[in-house]
C-alpha cells in the first residue's frame, strides 16, 4: 500500500476482456453460418417412378496382392477380362476404366491389364492411388 493509504493497481484483470472477445466470436460464428443457408428456390417435383440407370458406365479392374484380377469385384482371368471389356465396349464405346493395383502386386500384373486395355483401344484409363498421409 502507498503511504497515503491508497491501493496500488499493478495487476490488470483481463477476464472481462476475454469474455467480450468470446461473445464477439460467438456472434461472428452464428452470423456466418446463418448466411450460408443459400438462396430459396422452388424446386421441381420428381416422379415416384425409380430411374433406370442401367449398367454402370465405368469399369473397375482390381489386381490384388496375390495377382488375381477382378472386374467390378468378380474374379476373372486375363482372357475373360478382355472378353467382358469387349462386350461392354460394344454397348458403350467410350467408357472409362479405373485400374486398382495392390502395392504388393508385381508390376507385371498391372502391365498385363494395361496391355489388355491397349489392345481394345481404351483411352480413358485411370490408376487409383491413395493420397499422401
Amino acid at each position: 500500500m502507498d503511504a497515503g493509504g491508497e491501493k496500488s493497481y499493478d495487476d490488470i484483470n483481463v477476464t472481462p476482456m476475454v469474455d467480450l472477445y468470446l461473445v464477439l466470436l460467438l456472434i461472428f460464428i452464428i452470423m456466418t453460418t446463418a448466411g450460408v443457408t443459400g438462396t430459396k428456390v422452388d424446386l421441381p417435383r420428381a416422379s415416384n417412378k425409380p430411374a433406370d440407370l442401367g449398367a454402370p458406365k465405368s469399369k473397375a479392374i482390381t489386381v490384388n496382392n496375390e495377382g488375381k484380377i477382378f472386374l467390378d469385384t468378380i474374379p476373372v482371368s486375363l482372357q475373360e477380362l478382355e472378353q467382358k471389356l469387349r462386350e461392354h465396349q460394344a454397348k458403350n464405346p467410350e467408357f472409362p476404366v479405373v485400374i486398382r493395383g495392390d502395392r504388393q502386386v508385381q508390376y507385371a500384373g498391372v502391365m498385363e491389364v494395361l496391355d489388355v486395355c491397349g489392345r481394345l483401344g481404351l483411352t480413358k484409363i485411370g490408376l487409383a492411388t491413395v493420397g499422401p498421409k
